[in-house]
């Protein structure tokens, strides 16, 4: 290995430690120990190999009062036991009421107002193929051979082939969509592991958890309780909420893909509809106090003022119920048969109503209580239901069902629909989470890469999604024809004030690479012939002028 290669290693090595040790003088020994037993490793490989196996342990002692930061909204419990069994605390854990949470999540996703939402957020985020997969695996970035980018392609097909994806892709993203996160159970044959993962199957999301597993011990000097290890499983119960105690499950076994979102707490997982609960319950409450109002004020009632006289009050009651139960016709609908019958023994809301009325008084009369007048609008509904779109991102002009879809110039595209791609790519790369972690096990079990090459190769490798998003395209249209009508204004003063490269750089916003690579496909389009070339062209047009002009000589003297 060459020296300098060797104190460079050697620095760096001095520097890792020097910082995140230099407060632990109980190490001093040992870090000089593996310090010299890592110099005298052969190679440059060995000793990066060996020095990041160092840095992974003495990062598991190091003291903190904090556990490590939990993006997966997982629980962190208190594990206690011997060597021949285990018990985990969960009871102050509380991500165990994510069960309950989820069951809301999926109840307001049956909201008609919700469904249609949801429908077109899947309806743009996984669109059907004629051929291939929805979903297509880019490894352009990638820095390795073509068989081994080959290799990855054919696994990445096979992982989507088990998970039905071209068939389910639509069912598997609504379900993240909704619970806010997905799970599935990874199997492998513990014999052949090198044959790779076996099947892919899923859990319901709300018989599963993650849960961090803390260890501590109380420190001498401060008497606080200092976190020593973490270890991460997962606790299935089949009947969540019911029993303290679930299957353990190990890590590697499951892959758990969440939503990316945290409640206020930090605590636990929230789904894409947690914004939605307050609007779907108040649009819920408007809709009913609606119905409600319409049958009380919608029919015109009679009032009977009915004379008593000097009855007495036992009479006058008696006497009321006669005239009531002889000009009270109520005519009653039975959906079962279809008839219609007269019943008078039962008294609902909507009847007329009767008063008496003594002796001196104007005698009997009848009048009309008139219906509701304002029975036709809705304008609170509309404006919970616009609040209910506004809270899921979708665009409040998908609300109005007899609105049209216009393929126009990008000037009737909406600030609303950019803003919904946007959103649907977010949702697109949060989901591609799935198709890594398949992936990376997959690849890694079957030995094609090792974890050094994911790790290296993680931020490079891309999915595409197919899209159907006409809006997009729109827009790059209008961008292109932009472009093109300034390219006009400016093309009179390119080679006296501008240069090509400076246009194509400013106007036509193409990168160095780019315009590199249009200059060489011009210059091999001329050569071809696809492109005439200029000399060519001036020649041509010279030689065109050239027939036009009246011959010399002594016939034109004629």
């Amino acid at each position: 290995m060459p020296l300098s290669s060797h104190n460079k290693l050697k620095n760096v090595f001095l520097l890792i430690f020097s910082r995140k040790f230099s407060k632990i003088k109980s190490e001093k020994i040992r870090l000089e120990r593996n310090k010299q037993y890592l110099l005298k490793l052969k190679t440059q490989q060995e000793q990066i190999s060996e020095l990041n196996n160092i840095i992974e342990e003495l990062d598991k002692k190091l003291k903190s009062i904090v556990p490590p930061v939990d993006e997966d909204g997982a629980g962190y419990v208190t594990a206690s036991g011997t060597h021949f069994a285990q018990y985990v605390d969960i009871d102050g854990d509380k991500s165990k009421d994510n069960a309950a949470l989820i069951q809301k999540y999926r109840g307001i996703s049956m909201h008609p107002e919700v469904d249609a939402a949801i429908e077109d957020i899947m309806n743009e985020a996984i669109s059907g193929s004629e051929e291939g997969f929805p979903v297509e695996l880019i490894l352009d970035d990638v820095d390795t051979s073509k068989s081994i980018k080959n290799k990855i392609t054919e696994e990445f097909k096979e992982l989507l082939n088990m998970l039905r994806f071209t068939d389910l892709g639509h069912d598997i993203f609504r379900k993240w969509y909704i619970d806010g996160r997905l799970s599935f159970h990874i199997v492998v044959n513990d014999t052949q592991l090198g044959k790779g993962i076996q099947d892919i199957r899923p859990i319901d999301s709300s018989k599963i958890r993650k849960v961090k597993e803390v260890k501590s011990k109380k420190d001498p000097i401060t008497g606080a309780k200092i976190i020593e290890e973490t270890n991460e499983h997962y606790i299935y119960q089949e009947k969540p909420g019911q029993q303290a105690s679930g299957i353990k499950l190990t890590k590697d076994s499951v892959l758990y893909v969440t939503s990316g979102l945290l409640d206020a707490d930090q605590k636990r997982v929230i789904s894409f509809l947690h914004k939605a609960l307050k609007p779907v319950n108040q649009l819920r409450m408007m809709e009913d106090s609606l119905v409600i109002y319409r049958l009380a004020r919608a029919p015109e009632r009679r009032i009977f003022y009915i004379d008593v006289g000097n009855m007495q009050k036992g009479k006058a009651e008696e006497y009321m119920k006669g005239i009531m139960s002889r000009y009270r016709n109520k005519l009653v609908y039975d959906a079962t048969t279809g008839a219609i019958k007269d019943d008078r023994k039962h008294m609902s809301m909507l009847e007329d109503f009767w008063l008496p009325r003594r002796e001196g008084g104007r005698g009997t009369e009848i009048s009309t209580l008139p219906g509701g007048d304002n029975l036709g609008q809705i304008d609170d509904i509309v404006y919970f239901q616009k609040r209910l779109y506004r809270s899921l991102n979708v665009p409040i002009n998908r609300l109005e069902q007899e609105a049209q879809f216009s393929l126009g110039r990008s000037t009737e595209i909406s600030r609303d629909e950019l803003k919904f791609q946007k959103f649907i790519d977010r949702l697109r790369k949060r989901f591609t989470k799935l198709f890594s972690e398949l992936l990376r096990k997959q690849l890694i079990l079957k030995g094609i890469i090792t974890q050094d090459d994911w790790d290296m190769w993680a931020n490079e490798i891309r999915y595409d999604f197919v899209r159907d998003n006409n809006f997009v395209e729109l827009k790059e249209a209008e961008l292109i024809r932009e472009r093109m009508s300034t390219m006009d204004l400016v093309q009179q003063y390119i080679g006296e004030y501008l240069s090509k490269g400076w246009v194509a750089k400013n106007v036509l916003q193409l990168s160095e690479e780019e315009w590199k690579d249009m200059k060489d496909e011009i210059e091999q389009e001329k050569k071809e012939g696809e492109i005439p070339d200029e000399e060519d062209q001036e020649n041509g047009d010279n030689d065109d002028r050239q027939e036009d002009e009246p011959p010399t000589g002594g016939d034109s003297d004629e």
